[in-house]
């Protein structure tokens, strides 16, 4: 199946259902979207494919492995993040096998006892469905579907079933309009209430919300936070979302998020400027023709 579009025509769910049912093999590339200047039939802009967003892989008709580019795919990172290994634990293993593939790894940590064959397949897994969920909320963007294109042989691949990823999807974009409208902007940062002491008794965090917690900030975007901890932007609300609920957090505007409003502002009136100057000169040309 050579298939090549644009996600504003044809969504990551509908794609999911026809490889699931064709029960394809091969590789679909999200890029971002380069404008051509033109339009398609139904009037829309045109773009052509430029750096790859995300890669998923599929074999007949099963989800076995997703990447996406904004994120480090590494085992070592994944571990991390699924609290399978701690900081310093994940420091040190990226640094001494930075060159060592993902399966060599998995075998090196399963031999000395820092994980288990379980462990590597649940937070593999994890990984794949978490970059999915949050590809189906994308809206935009040129993609093409590889047939019978899979991921090397170094990868760690994990056979999914489809349906369910496409029921708990749908269910996610329903939850991710709340989030987006209780928190549509990532740029502010959080800080602890007056008295935090007391909340926090008798709370019982994840991993990932205890590693939110320690960066809480006034001078740490959300945005920031997310990306040190290597959440997408969904993990993030939802992680914040609760905090936020619990009263364990507060929303504060981060330093100079006001002066760089007005300096965009300012910015954008002085790329007007001209423009109303122009305008002013065409009428008294025009003007000019009459007389």
């Amino acid at each position: 199946m050579a298939l090549k579009g644009n996600l504003r025509n044809f969504s990551t769910t509908q794609l999911l259902n026809l490889i699931n049912l064709a029960r394809k093999t091969g590789m679909l590339m999200i890029y971002e979207g380069i404008p051509t200047g033109e339009e398609d039939a139904l009037g829309e802009p045109k773009y052509t494919p430029g750096k790859q967003r995300a890669a998923v892989a599929f074999k007949n008709g099963k989800l076995i492995y997703a990447e996406m580019g904004t994120q480090d795919g590494n085992l070592a990172s994944v571990l991390h993040k699924a609290g399978k290994l701690n900081d310093r634990q994940a420091q040190v293993i990226r640094e001494r096998a930075s060159l060592t593939s993902d399966k060599a790894l998995a075998l090196l940590l399963i031999q000395a006892n820092y994980v288990t064959q379980a462990d590597i397949v649940a937070s593999v897994q994890q990984h794949t469905l978490d970059i999915v969920y949050d590809l189906l909320t994308w809206a935009d963007g040129p993609f093409a579907f590889n047939d019978g294109e899979l991921p090397g042989d170094d990868r760690i691949t994990v056979p999914i079933d489809l349906e369910n990823v496409i029921i708990e999807g749908s269910r996610r974009i329903k939850e991710l309009e709340t989030l987006n409208d209780e928190l549509p902007n990532l740029d502010f940062a959080l800080k602890f209430p007056e008295d935090p002491g007391d909340k926090f008794k008798g709370i019982h965090l994840s991993v990932e919300e205890w590693r939110v917690v320690s960066f809480v900030n006034p001078k740490n975007s959300i945005r920031q936070i997310a990306k040190a901890n290597n959440m997408n932007d969904t993990e993030i609300r939802r992680i914040v979302y609760g905090l936020l609920q619990a009263g364990l957090v507060e929303l504060v505007k981060p330093p100079g998020m006001e002066e760089k409003a007005r300096q965009a502002a300012g910015a954008r009136s002085r790329k007007d400027a001209p423009q109303i100057k122009k305008t002013v000169v065409n009428k008294l040309i025009d003007r000019i023709k009459t007389l």
